[in-house]
């Protein structure tokens, strides 16, 4: 029987991304996935330590496997990711024992030798990779791929781990990551999300590789121009972007047919002295220049970011600020994180986490409500215009107990109706219409009649 592995993925779409180039390492040496943990010879968990939280659950998880080591005392069960990047001390790895391979990400490509050195009878090679970047991912989606351009990063910004967990940046050569999003096309996506911790400092290590009629000086904006060249990509985005590296050619490389009606530009606050505490490198004047060059060369630009509320030494007036500044963007999405303490950050060391946990709660609230109020009002007018729609999945009609109960022939007609078929317009705004399952991959234009909060819901016409 072929020996099986299952992998766990928290946090980002880059940790998604490297979860696949795992899954390739593993159907590399003979292993083959399954969904059920009691059959797995193998378990790994990709972890993230943005916030406490989340490698709370990693040790909750560890906990509920405990069972399926005693039951299976063979099971090798390993953590990546960036919470064994970050513990440098081993700190984290000594409250979980039953962990077998405990290893941060750049290390991915010695897991044929580790597994090999635990079971042998698991691995048909032993072969390491030494760039583990260099693995083409086992990608889940045909038509939607997430290609990562650069690992690591440099900007230390004082409340996150990402350096000391996946080290300084490293970008990849042009003409992998060009290679990669070829194949790509060639077996039929039409949708790419670059990805980088600061995807737009990308610096490309083989400068060479940019065709000679490639009209940017800029690395980042030459990539989106290479991109756009490759035939069957329609769809083009990425994230996530840091303001001090969104040049003009950028922006201008934006306009490119490819290019999404979308970015996501996080901003964490809005006021100067929290922004220098955290280490951002901007002033709130200098986030919204950004905007409005932005704005002036794409009008009807959708604009998403990320806050952070109850940094420490944030005041109601400093917070106040940061309301105003969503204000006056009037930004599409946001996604509001209440500060958490990281151990080994330079926050952690050299600032006191002193707004309360009901303070934080409540200014999360606060820009909730804004946020959600926003969305709905902004939303308002795709109704009754046409958007492109990537289709990602489908519902099939619900049979519900009073159905059951009804003639077998009416049961039958109103099972046979169409499902809810559900993606996301160029604007990154989820879209329902009524449809058959056989749609999704397809990119259809949608009617929009009505707008709530989180949908737009419509025909398809």
């Amino acid at each position: 029987m072929q020996p099986k592995y299952h992998v766990i993925t928290f946090g980002c779409q880059m940790n998604k991304n490297d979860s696949e180039r795992m899954e390739t390492l593993l159907k590399k040496v003979g292993l083959e996935s399954t969904n059920e943990k009691d059959q797995a010879d193998v378990i790994l968990v990709n972890t993230c330590s943005v916030r406490q939280s989340a490698e709370d659950r990693v040790f909750g998880l560890i906990r509920k496997f405990e069972p399926l080591k005693e039951k299976n005392p063979k099971l090798i069960i390993g953590i990546t990711g960036c919470m064994p990047g970050r513990d440098r001390d081993q700190t984290f790895k000594k409250k979980m024992p039953i962990v077998d391979l405990y290893f941060p990400t750049a290390e991915m490509g010695q897991l044929p030798r580790w597994l090999g050195e635990l079971r042998p009878e698991l691995v048909n090679s032993e072969d390491t990779v030494e760039d583990y970047m260099k693995l083409k991912p086992e990608y889940h989606s045909k038509r939607q791929a997430f290609v990562s351009i650069q690992t690591g990063c440099n900007k230390f910004c004082t409340y996150c781990v990402v350096p000391f967990a996946r080290g300084l940046e490293k970008n990849r050569p042009l003409a992998d990551i060009l290679e990669e999003i070829r194949e790509l096309a060639a077996h039929g996506c039409v949708e790419v999300t670059l990805l980088g911790q600061t995807v737009n400092s990308y610096r490309a290590p083989d400068p060479e590789s940019f065709s000679d009629e490639n009209p940017y000086e800029n690395h980042f904006a030459g990539l989106l121009w290479e991109v756009n060249q490759i035939t069957g990509i329609t769809r083009l985005h990425y994230t996530a972007p840091h303001p001090l590296h969104m040049n003009d050619e950028i922006i201008d490389a934006m306009t490119l047919p490819a290019h999404l009606n979308f970015i996501h530009l996080p901003v964490h606050a809005g006021d100067d002295d929290v922004l220098r505490k955290m280490n951002r490198r901007y002033t709130a004047n200098q986030f919204l220049e950004v905007i409005d060059r932005l704005r002036a060369k794409i009008p009807d630009l959708a604009i998403g970011t990320d806050m952070i509320v109850g940094f420490c030494g944030e005041t109601e007036e400093a917070f106040q600020k940061t309301v105003e500044l969503f204000k006056t963007v009037s930004f599409d999405i946001s996604y509001t994180a209440q500060y958490s303490v990281r151990s080994g950050t330079a926050a952690w060391r050299a600032f006191e986490d002193d707004v309360s946990i009901e303070e934080k709660k409540r200014r999360w609230d606060v820009m909730q409500k804004l946020m959600e109020e926003t969305v709905f009002e902004k939303n308002q007018k795709y109704v009754g215009e046409i958007v492109s729609v990537l289709v990602d999945r489908h519902a099939p009609p619900k049979v519900t107990d009073e159905m059951l109960k009804m003639p077998e022939k009416i049961q039958e007609l109103m099972a046979a109706q169409p499902g809810l078929c559900y993606g996301n317009s160029r604007e990154m705004k989820l879209v329902r219409f009524e449809g058959e399952a056989d749609v999704v991959g397809e990119i259809v234009d949608v009617r929009v009649t009505r707008a709530d909060k989180w949908v737009l819901i419509g025909d398809r016409v």
